[in-house]
């Protein structure tokens, strides 16, 4: 069965070769494998996200596996990780020094692949209801005192597992033997009691194998993480596990399965590996409970202390919220600007529109006939004659319809400056021919530029500008108008652009009366305005800042030389991308 995907597996293997062999194997297998190739560097990954299972070689250079084991047994995040310990020996000193320095299992590196995946499988079960990722309080609460080790031994044979009384007794473990399978239920009542359970095969059915199946459901039954939790040991006669009983014992929850025929001093050293482990694990538990205990108690505490505190200030943040509620208004105000901006220049497009598709049909008309017209003219002209009768008229009459032609294409001309200037995709960069715009400007300003205003056009910059039409049509139009408005008829504009390869500048100066000091902080505000009432709506100027805002520029005014009104523009220059 394939594992978990979730599953992560640290790999500590110094011989790459080797490395990838097992993580193929692991990854097959369905598990995520990440890989260290010393000890050092594993205690490094550590630090951060816990992997589900350890599996290291004993032989690493550097700190061998024995010391990782240890290293990751002394750390309270860590203890729970399970260990295998892999090596290509097998004297049993050294499968010994791996479990006693805290590996869970100690495995072959030429154990075949079905059993190996049986044990990694075992070793993740063991595993299950763990807080590895806990943070354990320590010197907190009442600990639990020393108690001695109970393991449980089930003997279907009722003679062959006597050794084990003595050899666990020596080893300091409580010892109970059953050897009639009647008492076995008084067991199960008890479960929590046992610290580990050892069961004999030795029936050779499926009874045995029935019996793990048993004391395993007991773990598993309710589910819950504080449930029992003791490791179950299968002793069987054949220990390679012929007849597939090997791998059967561990299918029905067995954790560890050993022959008969064990070394004594190697299945002390297993039972005293898995039942560190579980003691561990209760441990962990005890602490995380104590834990969570202390959490609720702290999250009382604040929640007391964020009340008083909330009470002693109110008056604090009855000022923060009055502070906060003007700075919305200046932002509401801001909003209201260039909605009411927004809106003004979406009812001039929908205007624009509806003017060209009312004046552009009629004025094509008129403009075809009217070339018809003076064509017709001057032929009749032609055939009557200079001195023919009715000549006169009809050469006064070609004088007028020529005349009514350039009427004609003036009105043209505006209705296109008029679209021009107010194209529903000005708020779109693109590149901007910066004379002809300023041209259309001037051309819809002519009525407030009479005769009396002279316009100095000083074209020194780029002539192309990648940027918004806006900067053009609305800044310079707001800007050149208020000067017009300030000069009442009589004076001159100065306009000029230069550039570098950073910035682009359009500088506008009149030799109106000028801005006066004080109100140079104000002019950029919303529905701020020095016109009389009903002939400014204060929003120019400060449309035409937030135009240059966007184009991340400066807006200045100060005084031009002959003491009228500067406004500079300043703007970084862009590349069409």
């Amino acid at each position: 069965m394939p594992g978990d995907p979730t599953i992560r597996v640290l790999l500590v293997e110094d011989s790459r070769t080797q490395a990838l062999q097992f993580s193929h194997a692991l990854e097959s297998q369905g598990y995520g494998v990440d890989w260290a190739p010393t000890a050092e560097e594993a205690l490094e990954r550590l630090n951060g996200p816990l992997p589900d299972l350890v599996i290291a070689d004993f032989h690493l250079p550097g700190m061998n596996g024995d010391g990782l084991a240890r290293q990751i047994r002394l750390n309270v995040r860590t203890r729970t990780v399970p260990v295998m310990m892999l090596t290509e020996a097998s004297e049993h000193g050294i499968e010994r020094k791996g479990l006693e320095s805290g590996a869970d299992a100690y495995v072959s590196k030429s154990t075949p692949p079905d059993i190996m995946a049986l044990r990694i499988k075992a070793l993740l079960r063991r595993s299950e209801g763990g807080s590895p990722d806990a943070t354990a309080a320590t010197g907190h609460g009442e600990r639990v005192a020393y108690r001695q080790p109970c393991l449980a031994v089930v003997d279907p044979s009722r003679a062959r597992l006597g050794f084990l009384r003595t050899l666990l007794a020596d080893e300091g473990y409580a010892v109970e033997m059953v050897t009639d399978m009647a008492q076995v239920p008084a067991l199960f009542d008890r479960a929590a009691d046992w610290d580990g359970v050892i069961v004999g095969l030795f029936q050779g059915g499926r009874l045995d194998l029935d019996l793990c199946r048993a004391f395993d459901a007991l773990r598993t039954g309710d589910g819950s993480a504080d449930g029992p939790s003791f490791p179950i040991v299968a002793i069987e006669p054949a220990a390679d596990g012929a007849g597939g009983r090997l791998a059967d014992a561990f299918a029905s929850g067995a954790d560890e399965v050993v022959g008969e025929d064990v070394d004594p001093e190697v299945l002390v050293v297993r039972l005293r590996a898995l039942v560190r482990r579980k003691l561990v694990r209760d441990e962990n538990r005890r602490v995380e409970r104590e834990w969570r205990e202390q959490q609720l108690d702290l999250q009382r505490a604040r929640a007391e202390a964020l009340a008083a505190e909330a009470r002693a200030s109110l008056a604090e943040a009855l000022a923060r919220a009055n502070s906060e509620l003007e700075a919305a208004n200046v932002q509401l105000r801001d909003a209201q600007a260039k909605l009411v901006q927004s809106a003004k220049m979406a009812s001039l497009g929908e205007l624009v529109a509806g003017i060209a598709h009312e004046i552009n049909n009629p004025l094509a008309f008129s403009l075809a006939h009217q070339a018809t017209v003076e064509r017709l003219l001057g032929a009749a002209l032609a055939e009557t004659g200079e001195n023919g009768p009715g000549a006169q008229a009809l050469a006064k009459a070609k004088q007028r319809v020529a005349s009514m032609r350039v009427g004609l294409k003036r009105i043209e001309e505006i209705v296109l400056n008029l679209r021009k200037f107010s194209r529903l995709d000005e708020g779109e960069f693109q590149t901007v021919d910066v004379p002809a715009s300023i041209e259309t400007v001037l051309s819809l300003l002519s009525h407030k530029l009479s005769t009396g205003v002279e316009v100095v056009r000083q074209y020194e910059g780029a002539r192309e500008l990648y940027c918004s039409s806006a900067l053009l049509n609305q800044v310079v139009m707001n800007i050149v108008g208020n000067a017009a408005d300030a000069m009442e008829g009589r004076g001159r504009v100065t306009i000029r652009t230069a550039s570098d390869d950073e910035t682009y500048t359009i500088e506008i100066t009149d030799t109106g009366p000028g801005v006066p000091e004080a109100l140079r902080e104000r002019i950029f505000e919303p529905f701020f305005t020095t016109k009389p009432v009903g002939s400014g709506t204060g929003l120019g100027l400060a449309i035409a800042f937030s135009v240059v805002e966007a184009h991340k520029g400066a807006l200045a005014v100060g005084s031009g030389p002959n003491g009228g009104a500067r406004f500079t523009i300043t703007i970084p220059r862009r590349t069409r991308p």
